[in-house]
């Protein structure tokens, strides 16, 4: 075989994974790079593909390995290599030896603020880890230092971490610190805090939070104390190094790159693969990429122990049902699943419900909602939300009476909902019924959300059935602009224009309405019906 030869055939299998990596397949582009393996010392962004390839598929040791043997001064020049042999150092504790390897990745951070804040915390841990101190020289990166602070103290056993922890997860900067309630929990359990623990839970809902915390509180409540050390120590290095890379994946995948979010998330796993429930924003991350075949794959790690990351799992299948089959065996699928546990929390009842509202099986949705309105306090912001939900199920079904006990009860407790003020106003406005006061509560509402297209529709009809036709026109434009695709919307702005004398206008959009996806049959008969007589009335 001569050199060009060679070199031809492995350039070859070398492009054609470069396109499947790009194509985000990332287990054929393997394939192809496996085959022009001969390049990796000859090619200067051999090694970088191939290592980042062998990290989305989770293979982080291989990747190591592949570094550590073909690493040249040629094709070394991107940060990750370096990264991940500071971390390979730093498991082995040779911090030392890892402080080296994370130098040498500044020459390749190239102007990256993300890379430059994964660097610089990474130098301050194994300063904590080397010196068994907080590094008097602190970054400035807002509160992803201090959450890192927190840990750095949480490892060094540091006297106030229960204050660092207490003001992390009470801070009212509006980001949403609700995870960081597990590790504090976790932290007061190793620490012999379990009655303080379990007062930390006891002001914790189960239908609004996060399903690490839902978890953490049912250990706590069953006391299986043991889990909690099963999975996460923050006497661990690698494990806290490991949540540290978790929040990396968390800021990349808030930023839709879910292709750096997985690298991220992998490495996380690698360095603690304990924690198994992270894998569930990988899950997350190849779902919104669709690649469903990876998320049924990884969601096989959980299992009916842990109760809310099953549920998360059979609602997740459940989805995937709907995507590649139909949204009647999806909901066959979770109906059938959930039918099979026993005592289902309040939690996985308010899911099965919504699942049957929105899938219209509105009799079914209102007997779980009883369920969790017969459980709740009545003081409870979320009884007034099941009440909407359950009021909007009962208007579904026509009954009205019900409907608007519970929707009006729900504004008893909650009265500035603009959701519920939305939906309980054009449930009259549909039965032309208190019209001046359903636009004064419409009004309300859009003034609370000024920018939510249903309300915008709302209002917009609202004035349409007093007969101010422009000023309707002004918000039914608007609603059109934010949801093209909505056959009501686009009936009310041909409506609208039909009496404004604009009829050739008000004709194209009841078209479009018999070409959308969700244009109901009955409106389909309503709508062909207008544009052969017009509105009748006119």
């Amino acid at each position: 075989m001569t050199l060009n030869d060679f070199n031809s055939h492995h350039l070859s299998n070398y492009f054609s994974g470069i396109v499947a990596y790009e194509n985000n397949d990332n287990s054929q582009a393997l394939k192809f790079f496996k085959k022009s393996r001969a390049l990796i010392k000859q090619h200067e962004s051999y090694l970088e593909n191939y290592v980042y390839t062998l990290v989305l598929e989770g293979k982080v040791q291989q990747a190591t390995s592949e570094i550590k043997k073909n690493i040249t001064d040629g094709n070394s020049n991107f940060f990750e290599a370096h990264l991940i042999l500071a971390l390979d150092s730093l498991k082995r504790k040779n911090y030392k030896r890892s402080k080296e390897h994370l130098q040498r990745s500044y020459n390749f951070i190239n102007n990256d603020r993300l890379s430059l804040i994964i660097a610089e915390t990474l130098k301050q841990y194994l300063h904590v880890f080397e010196k068994n101190e907080i590094s008097k020289i602190k970054n400035k990166f807002g509160n992803f230092s201090f959450i890192n602070e927190v840990f750095q103290r949480c490892y060094l056993n540091d006297k106030n971490t229960r204050v660092y922890f207490d003001k992390l997860v009470n801070s009212k900067d509006g980001v949403d610190y609700t995870r960081y309630i597990y590790f504090y929990l976790n932290y007061l359990i190793e620490n012999d805090g379990y009655e303080e623990a379990k007062n930390i839970t006891a002001n914790i809902d189960y239908l609004n939070s996060p399903l690490l915390i839902s978890q953490g509180k049912k250990w706590i409540e069953d006391q299986m104390l043991e889990e909690f050390k099963k999975i996460f120590s923050c006497n661990n290095t690698t494990d806290i190094i490991s949540e540290f890379f978790f929040l990396v994946s968390n800021l990349y995948s808030s930023q839709n790159d879910y292709e750096n979010s997985n690298f991220y998330l992998n490495i996380s796993h690698y360095l603690n693969p304990k924690f198994k429930f992270n894998l569930s924003l990988l899950v997350e991350n190849h779902y919104l990429n669709k690649d469903y075949a990876k998320t049924l794959k990884i969601l096989e790690s959980f299992n009916k122990k842990d109760e809310f990351y099953y549920w998360f799992k059979l609602k997740k299948e459940a989805q995937i049902i709907s995507k590649l089959k139909n949204k009647d065996k999806s909901l066959d699928f979770i109906n059938l699943n959930f039918k099979k546990i026993k005592n289902p929390s309040i939690k996985i009842i308010f899911d099965i419900a919504n699942f049957n509202k929105n899938a219209k099986k509105y009799k079914e949705a209102i007997r779980y909602y009883d369920q969790i309105i017969s459980k709740i306090d009545i003081n409870s912001q979320l009884y007034a939300e099941i009440l909407y939900r359950r009021g909007g199920s009962y208007e579904r079904l026509a009954d009205y009476v019900s409907s608007d006990k519970d929707l009006l009860k729900s504004l008893e407790v909650n009265p500035d909902d603009a959701y519920v003020l939305n939906y309980l106003a054009y449930s009259w406005l549909e039965r032309e019924y208190k019209i001046d006061l359903s636009l004064q509560m419409l009004e309300k509402a859009y003034a609370k959300r000024s920018n939510d297209p249903y309300i915008i529709d709302s209002i917009g009809w609202a004035y349409y059935l007093i007969n101010d036709y422009e000023k309707a026109e002004n918000f039914l434009k608007r609603a059109v602009e934010l949801m093209p695709e909505d056959p009501i919307v686009n009936d009310h702005y041909g409506d609208i224009l039909w009496k404004l004398d604009r009829k050739i206008q008000a004709r194209y959009f009841w078209k479009n309405v018999l070409n959308l996806e969700e244009t109901e049959d009955k409106m389909k008969k309503i709508i062909k019906g207008k544009l052969i007589e017009g509105l009748s009335n006119s």
